[in-house]
């Protein structure tokens, strides 16, 4: 874009918005703040992949546009340390080294990434304190304290040279936090009456009216159940980050006289985090390996587990289905999954429960009882710091389309003027001047695959033929044919996966040979000769007589071996 066009009609310079991620979607939040020459990006987020993409491990967002422009980007500024807000960084910073600033415990989750990724060294992270400035470029920033479900979250009050942006970060209300200070009200009023430009707002829970509870609810509730179920072994389920979580189910362990074992990878890296920091208060001896499990009877331990999401390869999914190697589950055991599924984990969640309870023991969910708050800001929660703020231009972000008109709802009703609501999707760019904004040409955006060690190298056309092979199944088709000739020498062979059982279809087989040598007879008359005209030829009649036998496609694969 030129210089002229980005300072827009009035010749002012603009402040440019683009976001790549997190808009009418949840996960892989990104958002680009651009003015001028210079360029910070709030949060690098990724997302686990649906059902439709088989194979993939994340999905993290699309980048081109910030490699384009790699020399304008002053720094990565993180709002907190969840995944769908950091977890994109590794891969970004092997294509853009960038610094990044947050807060300690944001840092030190990050740090971990880093180090499995071989980044640590190569890359530059400045902790920040709440109530912290850090002037990039053009911008400068602010950490401003909040109540979420992982210590240190912060909301953003970035100053530009157009006016002031406010970016919630993920949030809630909570007067009576399990650690550190309520959200600071105090001084998000004092910003709102400087007069706030834009305020960029997380849209998850808008949907739920009222006030979310406080965490401290858990904590009675886990007390219940502790007093009720003392005759029983506890298997707890919980978020590895939700540090606050943990806590309570610590304090209850530590008062009804249980040992506290943790069991998954993420659980321990993120525990012993937390607790080098001094976020989680244990006494010496409450946690216990668990290596030495069987030195306490069933009354006096408590499993802390991840797999609250049914995530395939989970603690809690592996426990499901009596894979793990550990924890065998017994007539004894009360499981609770003390976590709201996220949209689109509610299957793989009842699927885990299901698994439970044919097992024949007890499972305790979130509506069965208040074993879960939730993290994010309910509608009234919204409407008192829109109120506080009182911006001129609203985004609601993070958040699918019904949350995000939800919100825009909310926001109407408030007095904001609709047209000065913007509902934006990935790659959109909006200009804001102090005095007007507009939607203008997009940028590049959507999303890359990260399969293993891969990134972005699993494409629509790898991803089509997953879907093909893990609907219809394989055929390999292998001749032995003369180099000189032509003529066949031996075979085929036929090898099905994913298809038929070759043993118990013999008499298909002899229908696919006999199909593949008249494919070959129909070579020889029209004088086909080449290896690629041959396969195409054996592809397409054996396409056509399966599907006409058996209303069946799967994918052929023929192979010819030269002797």
């Amino acid at each position: 874009m030129t210089e002229r066009r980005r300072r827009g009609n009035n010749g002012a310079p603009k402040l440019r918005i683009i976001p790549l991620g997190g808009m009418r979607e949840v996960g892989k939040n990104l958002t680009v703040l651009e003015y001028k020459n210079d360029i910070i990006i709030i949060d690098c987020g990724m997302t686990f992949p649906e059902e439709d993409l088989p194979g993939i491990d994340v999905v993290i967002p699309d980048i081109s546009y910030l490699i384009q422009k790699r020399d304008h980007i002053r720094g990565i500024v993180i709002t907190h340390g969840h995944e769908d807000h950091i977890g994109a960084i590794p891969y970004v910073l092997k294509q853009v080294n960038i610094p990044i600033y947050g807060t300690k415990l944001t840092l030190a989750l990050l740090e971990n990434k880093l180090k499995e990724h071989r980044l640590l060294r190569s890359t530059k992270m400045h902790t920040v304190s709440h109530g912290e400035r850090i002037k990039l470029g053009r911008f400068e920033v602010e950490w401003i304290n909040v109540n979420h479900s992982i210590p240190d979250a912060s909301a953003l009050a970035i100053t530009t040279p157009v006016g002031t942006v406010f970016h919630t970060g993920d949030f809630k209300v909570d007067f009576t936090p399990i650690h550190g200070e309520p959200i600071d009200l105090n001084r998000i009023a004092e910003i709102g009456s400087k007069g706030v430009l834009a305020l960029f707002s997380e849209s998850t829970n808008v949907l739920r009216p009222g006030f979310s509870p406080s965490e401290k609810v858990v904590g009675k509730t886990f007390d219940r159940m502790f007093a009720l179920l003392k005759d029983k072994r506890l298997i707890i389920a919980t978020f590895a980050s939700n540090v606050y979580r943990i806590q309570q189910i610590i304090n209850a362990a530590e008062r009804y006289n249980r040992k506290v074992i943790l069991s998954g990878r993420s659980m321990l890296n993120v525990m012993g985090i937390a607790r080098d920091l001094g976020y989680l208060k244990v006494k010496p001896n409450t946690i216990v390996d668990i290596k030495d499990m069987d030195k306490y009877n069933d009354n006096q331990i408590v499993f802390i587990t991840t797999g609250s999401q049914g995530e395939p390869m989970s603690a809690m999914t592996r426990i499901s289905t009596g894979e793990h190697r550990r924890i065998k589950l017994q007539k004894n055991d009360v499981i609770i999954l003390s976590a709201h599924p996220i949209p689109g984990n509610e299957t793989a969640v009842n699927h885990v429960v299901n698994n439970l309870l044919e097992k024949g023991v007890e499972v305790i969910y979130e509506s069965l009882s208040e074993i879960h708050v939730s993290g994010h800001a309910y509608s009234d929660e919204h409407r008192l710091l829109l109120n506080l703020l009182k911006p001129k231009y609203f985004i609601p972000v993070h958040g699918e389309i019904k949350m995000l008109l939800k919100h825009k709802e909310v926001a109407q009703s408030l007095g904001v003027d609709p047209k000065n609501i913007f509902l934006m999707e990935n790659g959109n760019v909006l200009e804001m001047g102090r005095d007007e904004a507009k939607m203008v040409a997009d940028v590049p955006a959507g999303e890359v695959f990260v399969d293993g060690l891969g990134v972005g190298d699993v494409g629509n056309i790898v991803l089509r033929d997953r879907k093909h092979l893990s609907e219809d199944g394989l055929i390999i088709v292998v001749l032995a044919m003369n180099r000189k000739t032509g003529e066949l020498v031996s075979g085929p062979d036929i090898i099905s996966r994913g298809f038929v059982y070759v043993r118990e279809s013999t008499e298909l087989m002899e229908e696919i040979r006999t199909t593949v040598h008249q494919s070959l007879k129909t070579c020889k008359s029209q004088k086909i000769k080449d290896w690629s005209g041959i396969k195409a030829q054996v592809r397409d009649d054996l396409r056509g007589h399966i599907s006409k036998k058996m209303r069946r496609n799967p994918m052929i694969l023929p192979v010819i071996m030269e002797v």
